[in-house]
């Protein structure tokens, strides 16, 4: 039977404890801010496939290509996928979806962009192909934060 339904009695729907509390999402207004979001996180996949790809041409044709290139570019193209499932949950009216979301969209160009800044650790190219990257995150996090977001929470309706 599980912890299910104990959990759905307590108003619990997760294992980290945050609360079934939907998002009021039937506005055209909200509709549309995570069609964007959506299509920045597009961007953001698209970016990352050139630059896994681009690894690959690299190291096809001997460059100096470095495991830390090469993991990263991997992580980053895992991640994407998991980045849209969140915004589609999001948009559907998940709470604890743009939650994350908006986390994760704040943390992760800025780690992005604190790494590519060490000297030595990539080159100029990979790094600005990152920070592309990074800026569609940026557009998320700041989508994701708009007022007509935060008023769609069924304790400001």
């Amino acid at each position: 039977m599980g912890l299910a339904p104990y959990c759905a009695e307590l108003g619990i729907s997760s294992v980290w404890g945050m609360t079934n509390s939907e998002l009021h999402t039937d506005n055209a207004q909200v509709q549309e801010l995570f069609e964007t979001a959506k299509k920045c996180i597009g961007i953001f996949s698209v970016v990352c496939v050139i630059v896994l790809s681009t690894v690959i041409v690299d190291a096809v044709l001997h460059g100096p290509v470095s495991a830390f290139m090469w993991v990263r570019a991997g992580i980053l193209l895992a991640v994407a996928p998991l980045l849209h499932r969140l915004a589609v949950r999001a948009s559907q009216g998940s709470r604890p979806s743009l939650d994350r979301l908006r986390t994760v969209t704040t943390v992760l160009p800025i780690a992005i962009v604190v790494i590519d800044l060490i000297p030595g650790v990539c080159p100029g190219w990979y790094a600005a192909l990152q920070g592309i990257s990074a800026l569609s995150l940026v557009a998320v996090a700041v989508i994701t934060r708009r007022r007509a977001l935060s008023g769609a929470s069924p304790t400001s309706a």
